[in-house]
This record gives C-alpha cells, sequence and structure tokens, in this order.
C-alpha cells in the first residue's frame, strides 16, 4: 500500500474528522480510506483516531503524530511546488486565529489589501477569543498579544499596540474627567480579562506605581467591554486600534490622555517547519511589512 497516501488520507481525516468526505475529496471508496489510516496505525503499533458510527477524533497518540505529519505533507508540498513555477503563487484556505479587537475598519483594510495581492488565498478566521490549539484544530497561524509558547512553535514580531484607558464622554461628564491617576483609584472598571482582570493599572512603567480601579464587569471579550463603555457603564483599557473610529467622532474619550500607556507586541504564532507553506509565509510577511500592522499607526 502506498504510504505516502494513506499518511495523506489519515491526515485529511484527523482535520475533517469524516471517512465519507474525505473519500469522496479524495476519489477513494469509503472502505478504501479506513483501510489507508488502518495502514498508518499498523505501521506506528498506536491507535490514532477514535471512531464509531457518529465521531471521529484523535487520540493522545494520533494528536502527536499528525502534527509531525502535516508539517512533512506540507513540507513536500512546499518543495515541489518550488519546482513548478506555475504553483509558487499563495494558494488555497488559510485558516487563522485572531483577537476579537482586531475586527476594527483599519484591520479590514490590511486584508482587503492582501487579498487584492492574494487573489487565490481564501481566509479562514476565527475570531472567537477562546484558547486554540494549532494542532488540534488544522490552523495555520495565530495572531496573539500577551501569549505562552508551547513547544513546536514560533513566534514572529508584527508590531505592537497601545492599550490605553478610555471612557464615554456622558459617563465623565458624571464621573468627572480624572486629572491624575490617583483620580481612578476605586473608580468602576470594565476590566479586560488579558489585561488588568484584578482592576489594578501600573503607570510610570517599570519603576512606576499602580492604581486599583474597583472592576464591575470582568470578560475576555473586547466587544462587549468596548459596547459597554460607550453605554456609558464605566472605564475601559482597550487596544488603541480598535477604538480610533470612536475617539475620532467623540463617542469615547482618551482619559488622560498625556500618560504613556503599555505598548504590547503583536505576533504571528506558527508551527516550526522547514518548509512554511507560501500562503502563510506570504500572509505572514505582508502583516510585517510596509502594508501591514506598521501601516496602523498612520490611520
Amino acid at each position: 500500500m502506498d504510504t505516502l497516501l494513506s499518511l495523506r488520507v489519515f491526515a485529511e481525516v484527523a482535520e475533517s474528522k469524516n471517512f465519507s468526505v474525505v473519500a469522496h475529496r479524495m476519489g477513494l471508496s469509503p472502505a478504501m480510506t479506513s483501510k489507508h489510516v488502518q495502514h498508518v496505525e499498523s505501521r506506528v503499533g498506536a491507535r490514532l483516531l477514535n471512531r464509531n458510527s457518529r465521531n471521529v477524533s484523535l487520540t493522545e497518540a494520533g494528536a502527536g503524530y499528525l502534527a509531525t505529519v502535516r508539517s512533512i505533507l506540507e513540507g513536500l508540498d512546499e518543495a515541489e511546488a518550488h519546482l513548478k513555477i506555475d504553483t509558487l503563487a499563495p494558494r488555497g484556505t488559510l485558516r487563522v486565529s485572531m483577537p476579537v479587537w482586531m475586527s476594527n475598519p483599519a484591520f479590514a483594510e490590511i486584508l482587503a489589501a492582501y487579498h487584492r495581492d492574494n487573489p487565490d488565498v481564501k481566509l479562514d478566521l476565527d475570531l472567537s477569543g477562546r484558547k486554540i490549539s494549532l494542532v488540534d484544530e488544522g490552523l495555520d497561524l495565530a495572531l496573539r498579544v500577551g501569549f505562552k509558547l508551547d513547544e513546536g512553535l514560533i513566534a514572529r514580531n508584527l508590531g505592537d499596540v497601545t492599550i490605553q484607558m478610555v471612557a464615554a464622554p456622558t459617563f465623565l461628564d458624571h464621573f468627572t474627567r480624572p486629572k491624575t491617576p490617583s483620580d481612578l483609584i476605586d473608580a468602576p472598571m470594565l476590566a479586560y480579562t488579558q489585561i488588568a482582570s484584578d482592576g489594578r493599572v501600573k503607570f510610570g512603567g517599570a519603576h512606576g506605581f499602580d492604581v486599583k480601579l474597583r472592576p464591575i464587569m470582568i470578560s475576555g471579550n473586547e466587544n462587549l467591554l468596548h459596547l459597554s463603555a460607550m453605554a456609558g457603564m464605566g472605564f475601559a483599557m482597550l487596544p488603541d486600534w480598535f477604538v480610533k473610529n470612536d475617539l475620532d467622532n467623540g463617542r469615547l474619550e482618551t482619559v488622560l490622555p498625556d500618560v504613556e500607556w503599555p505598548r504590547v507586541q503583536v505576533s504571528a504564532i506558527y508551527a516550526n517547519r522547514s518548509f512554511l507553506p507560501t500562503k502563510v509565509r506570504s500572509f505572514i510577511d505582508f502583516l510585517a511589512g510596509p502594508n501591514g500592522f506598521t501601516s496602523m499607526k498612520e490611520k
């Protein structure tokens, strides 16, 4: 039996979690599709997939094996592509996980510009905000701020973003506009789970001081914090890209505008492999280039 084909069948089944779909996609019978997976399991001497009449899922051994197999297959595809001039252009579906706050007009313009340059790449974007596994969920890369890099993954810095405090004008009219950080002590805060979830905000850098606000809502969903801030519920710390239009239009105001708010890096997280798929490399290079994240500082 063709072991390379068996590995491709296993990877497809592991990612789609459906034997029938893979059989149809690859022009195989369901029985032959199952035999290819059994052939791989027999070679490695371990069960890689749990399957019954309804569900297919990876075993622990299968998840680890899939990570290795996927990098080998993608590396092989990439190496073959380098020998075929007409297939060097990025193409296929690019699966990316990113924070909810990237759903803003400036980043949408970046995506549109990337698509104009790479029309054969279909973007499949996950903005759920949940913790994900690149390997288990078949994602090509993740865009993250503040992360713990797992084994087998690498990160590339794409730019940075300022996390600043904002509030609605109606709220500030009632609360009064803070003139110093100490004016924020015990003030109502819409706390972002990833940053200052306990309401504690640091001023003055590494040798500065903390001010403790009073969290009245805690959430990891930036959209909800954003909407609640505009509704006049309290102070919120959000990425400047996310709230720029509201600041420009007066729906929100920057609190303590002369304060130097913290800047955090935005990174692309992806699997460490010898041959990075063209679609992945092109997207990362675009985001890191002059038309990517750095251009957002000018908008």
